[in-house]
């Protein structure tokens, strides 16, 4: 973008800039317990099957990403997602274990060639009256072989979506029934763990629960599958370990076909009921930037977090929740929103709602490829959503502490206990694009705050009142000067929300000459400073030395 556009875009914020408000708000945590528990690993990508000819609206936006072509030696996918012993003193480092799912709307046409497989392996191509209007396809134990070596060589935990549609009949248009035929996914799980591949998980089929997306199988034929699916898994791993999990059914809410699946299966068969999110509609929606920010809309999505979770808790409560594919907007993701900056106002909040509805995993889709990827499918450089992702990842812990927020419905707060240290992370999302929030924290039922310094010695702070933001005083038990960090972001420039640049405490994130993740450095504030967050911004708040009892 020019000199002269961006100028131009500044000129159509500026009247915003100038109407900037200022307004008091309350987050009252309570740091005695958790409300909700997270994997360690709760950030997860999907590798899609799609080819280079998957187009939508005209566009065909995922080259060269499947896992069929992706070229894993790439050294900027590599970096990405390479596992590194984190600790929060080593910000240069991306990942500890990056979760990765294998698996998207052309998995239940993938052919595995092993074993005795009679039909040809071919690759996908462009069918007439196909799936999703392609062929079946292929793959090669060769390509698994480089898969898995890369997986190994950056420590991504897998998740690999198996053919549930393989043996079955088309009984009706979108409706598939018979029995499961096993042999081909048993004969490639058996190579899988001859070769001494680990496999976190293996998630039975995709989209194909309640009226199904393409093609339908009925929940207690469902149900009966994943039993023999089990079974198969507990034969072949018998002399392996860990055991990998079992996920189903990869696909959208539908309360009943969800209920019956878990009435059906019965205990310790399904380990995690995986669905899927595109809340916010379809790539090419015009209102999308509108949607994204308006929190009303956003709160929609929770119903069905809501529900999962009670279905859970009514007819399977051995299992959990995942959010095993979610996109924003489905169709490939949106050119130039799901790859911007204002995506994160979703992506970030989205993560957080999930998180409280004990949601242990969420797989973004995807790691790459399509519009909504967190690599450039071109260019392997990280879009904004990747750095959200990552300090996440990095910040939040697995303890989910409960906030209740007393300020504008702008204003969206998370709060977890910190990832691998003590202490507490609040995430604020400011969806105002004129008001600036002087936050104010406290704990539920009691002003007064208990922090540590680092010889371990209690030292009781006061909230000082709804007049000024997060103020604290006190005497200090030692001279330590407390502080909390702050991770402020932003696009790279005022008003550009659809910037594909995000800046971190005003400096744009960008690779390094060598290609590698840049730091992600934290600003340093003292504890009796005004926390505030500006209009349009997201912030991580770190409080490493705050007393929270509930975090173990």
């Amino acid at each position: 973008m020019g000199f002269q556009t961006s100028f131009l875009v500044i000129l159509a914020f500026l009247p915003a800039i100038l109407a900037q408000k200022s307004e008091e708000a309350r987050l009252v945590i309570d740091t005695s317990t958790t409300i909700a528990e997270t994997d360690d690993n709760y950030i997860c990508a999907t590798i899609d099957w799609w080819p280079q000819d998957k187009c939508n609206y005209n566009r065909c936006p995922w080259g060269s990403s499947s896992a069929i072509n992706l070229n894993l030696s790439h050294p900027f996918l590599v970096n990405a997602i390479r596992a590194c012993l984190v600790h929060f003193s080593d910000r240069s480092k991306a990942f500890k274990s990056l979760r990765l799912r294998l698996g998207g709307s052309l998995q239940d046409q993938v052919l595995y060639d092993v074993g005795n497989l009679k039909s040809s392996c071919l690759q996908f191509k462009k069918e007439k009256g196909g799936l999703f209007g392609f062929s079946k396809g292929c793959l090669h134990m060769k390509r698994w072989d480089e898969l898995n070596i890369f997986f190994e060589k950056t420590g991504a935990l897998v998740t690999f979506g198996l053919n549930a549609l393989y043996g079955r009949r088309h009984i009706q248009r979108g409706v598939w029934g018979g029995d499961w035929d096993s042999r081909n996914a048993r004969d490639f799980m058996h190579y899988t763990v001859s070769k001494g591949y680990h496999i976190d998980s293996w998630e039975f089929g995709n989209e194909l629960c309640g009226k199904g997306v393409g093609a339908s199988v009925g929940a207690e034929q469902y149900g009966n599958d994943s039993i023999r699916l089990n079974a198969l898994i507990d034969e072949l791993y018998r002399n392996f370990q860990p055991r990998p999990l079992l996920l189903a059914p990869g696909g959208f809410y539908d309360k009943s076909w969800f209920d019956k699946l878990l009435q059906v299966s019965g205990p310790q068969v399904v380990d995690a009921v995986t669905h899927h999110m595109y809340n916010l509609g379809p790539g090419n929606d015009r209102n999308l930037v509108s949607k994204i920010l308006n929190p009303g809309y956003l709160n929609k999505a929770s119903n069905t977090f809501s529900n999962v979770s009670l279905t859970i808790q009514e007819n399977g409560p051995w299992s959990s929740a995942w959010v095993g594919e979610s996109g924003g907007v489905y169709n490939s993701g949106a050119k130039d929103i799901s790859d911007t900056f204002v995506n994160s106002f979703w992506y970030l909040d989205q993560l957080g709602m999930a998180a409280t509805y004990n949601t242990k995993i969420y797989c973004r889709q995807s790691f790459i490829g399509g519009f909504y990827g967190l690599l450039n499918v071109t260019t392997f450089v990280p879009n904004p959503d990747y750095y959200s992702a990552l300090l996440w990842h990095r910040l939040m812990g697995k303890g989910v502490l409960a906030v209740k927020s007393y300020a504008s419905p702008y204003l969206r707060a998370y709060g977890h206990c910190t990832k691998e240290r003590a202490g507490m992370t609040v995430l604020l999302i400011n969806l105002s694009n004129q008001t600036e929030y002087n936050v104010d924290i406290q704990s539920s039922g009691n002003t007064e705050f208990h922090v540590k310094d680092r010889k371990g010695s209690k030292i009781k702070f006061f909230s000082h009142g709804l007049k000024k933001s997060v103020s604290w005083i006190g005497n200090k038990a030692s001279d330590e000067k407390l502080s909390r960090e702050e991770y402020y972001l932003t696009p790279d420039y005022v008003g550009h929300l659809q910037s594909k640049i995000m800046s971190l405490n005003g400096q744009p994130l960008q690779l390094t000459a060598r290609g590698e993740i840049p730091s992600l450095v934290p600003v340093f504030r003292d504890v009796n400073s005004p926390l505030n967050i500006a209009p349009l911004s997201i912030k991580f708040v770190v409080f490493p030395n705050f007393h929270t009892p509930g975090c173990k």
